[in-house]
């Protein structure tokens, strides 16, 4: 997957792929010395409807909060700080774009 690689080669390490709670689904989920990464990953075959990220809308970011708190809980992580990066994969003809955007959105203080 092109965005495990985009990934650990910004120096994050995996810890979950595709973790589901019965609230929805978290793509990835990285660790970035001690703080708590969630991934949502967006591809598109071109940018006629804008930039794969824009598709992520606030109801996408309040399901992807609560699926992340749920991951905290079950694993005593709560203490972490955490955060929300996107991963978008644009696709164009025979060039692949892999765009990470760290610290992509936040719905709650930590720290």
């Amino acid at each position: 997957m092109a965005a495990v690689r985009e990934l650990r080669r910004a120096g994050l390490e995996i810890l979950e792929v595709r973790f589901r709670s019965r609230l929805g689904e978290i793509d990835l989920i990285a660790k970035e010395g001690e703080t708590i990464v969630f991934v949502e990953v967006k591809a598109r075959a071109g940018l006629g409807y804008g930039r794969p990220a824009e598709a992520i809308t606030r109801a996408k970011r309040e399901r992807l909060a609560r699926v992340a708190q749920v991951y905290l809980v079950q694993r005593s992580l709560h203490d972490h700080d955490c955060r929300f990066d996107v991963v978008e994969v644009l696709r164009q003809g025979a060039t692949t774009e892999i765009r990470h955007i760290r610290d992509a959105f936040r719905l709650w203080r930590t720290g």
